[in-house]
């Protein structure tokens, strides 16, 4: 099955009471059983709801895994991955990454004992020299949040595999149109579904996937155990928004692409961090492991003050200024003072994130109409 035909149908199937060709909402907290013990697979609705097990087998079957697992946020979702660990555990985290992943690996997850170090691995040789007998879990983002670094997942898995650590990829940026790390060797797969997933800009969710038996009953347990689910209307709506994936990533990786190369031909524009260049560090990597180079990315001018970003940030009209990605609507925003506030000042620019960075999440609307809303805020 063609994966444009899998985003529709994998998954879900029309309700067997009606035919209803949607999945449809089973808003309810609990069911009815005829004895005690005796039901129809489900008991209460925090550990399965009808609408959350189609969702989840849905991500399970695009993201070439067997197990989805979903959360009320993509925040959650991490939080579930990371109470897989101990007190002593280490985590070597990609040191472009989104902030609320350093916050709470940082500021919440720290006081447990639990240790992380943020280093570069654009060259994945450099994650050997790290690790240590202690070392449990690595977790990249690629693209990253907000500089567009490309990881090469391949030679990240086959180190993890060969020292018996855990890999796991934040999709979020890429979506599993574009990028399946599963396939290349990734043992979990995390998402923000707030973002391509739902694809809308209206619900919050979280999700994982992974292929392991016995790491999705782990993952299970700390799902029903700390009951952060989402709702049967969130995942409602991530399903719907999983069956237009292929279109609107289709459409987000052509208006990307424009607005990329507007921007760097654009006489005020210092720098554009983009995956497609040809002359991006990884460019051959990304080319290797996604189908595309998406909609995301960031820029920077050569008049490089807060003041000029400020004026464009505030100066655009299609492109609303407003936190999140992946939403058909486009947004522009400011990683210093938004996505990215939570981490230091001097370990985002020791890490290369500048104050005066713009992102750039890039919509579905008509290509010209957006680089002429870009053209007259830069001026």
């Amino acid at each position: 099955m063609k994966l444009g035909t899998k985003l529709i149908h994998a998954g879900v199937a029309p309700d067997p009471s009606t035919g209803a060709i949607m999945t449809p909402i089973f808003q309810t907290s609990t069911y009815v059983q005829s004895a005690p013990g005796e039901h129809k697979g489900y008991e209460y609705a925090r550990t399965q709801n009808p609408t959350r097990d189609a969702l989840q087998n849905a991500l399970a079957a695009i993201e070439g895994g067997t197990h989805g697992i979903c959360f009320g946020s993509g925040l959650a979702a991490t939080d579930g991955i990371l109470k897989l660990l101990q007190p002593g555990d280490e985590v070597i985290a990609t040191n472009d990454l989104y902030g609320g992943t350093y916050r709470i690996f940082t500021k919440v997850f720290e006081r447990y004992g639990i240790k992380f170090r943020f280093i570069g691995l654009q060259d994945a040789s450099n994650l050997e020299a790290h690790i240590t007998a202690q070392t449990k879990l690595i977790w990249l983002e690629t693209p990253t949040n907000p500089l567009l670094n490309i990881i090469d997942i391949a030679a990240c898995a086959e180190i993890a595999r060969q020292k018996g650590i855990l890999l796991c990829v934040d999709n979020t940026f890429a979506s599993p149109y574009l990028q399946n790390p599963l396939e290349l060797g990734a043992d979990i797969v995390v998402h923000s579904a707030t973002k391509y997933l739902g694809g809308h800009s209206d619900v919050v969710h979280g999700a994982v996937i992974v292929k392991d038996e016995e790491l999705a009953k782990q993952l299970y347990f700390i799902q029903n155990s700390c009951g952060a689910v989402p709702g049967p209307q969130d995942c409602f709506l991530v399903l719907r928004g999983i069956k237009t994936l292929h279109v609107r990533m289709q459409r987000h990786c052509e208006n990307g692409e424009a607005i990329a190369q507007f921007l760097r031909n654009h006489p005020r524009v210092a720098r554009v961090y983009w995956p497609g260049f040809t002359d991006h560090p990884n460019h051959n990597i990304a080319r290797k492991q996604m189908r595309g180079f998406g909609g995301m990315m960031s820029f920077t001018l050569k008049d490089d003050n807060l003041a000029a970003a400020n004026r464009i940030l505030s100066g655009t009209h299609l492109f609303s200024l407003a936190e999140s990605l992946g939403g058909v609507e486009s947004l522009i925003g400011h990683p210093a003072s938004m996505t990215h506030a939570s981490i230091p000042r001097e370990e985002r620019i020791k890490n290369g994130l500048a104050d005066s960075l713009i992102r750039l999440s890039v919509g579905i609307e008509d290509a010209s109409d957006l680089i002429e809303d870009l053209n007259n805020a830069i001026g």
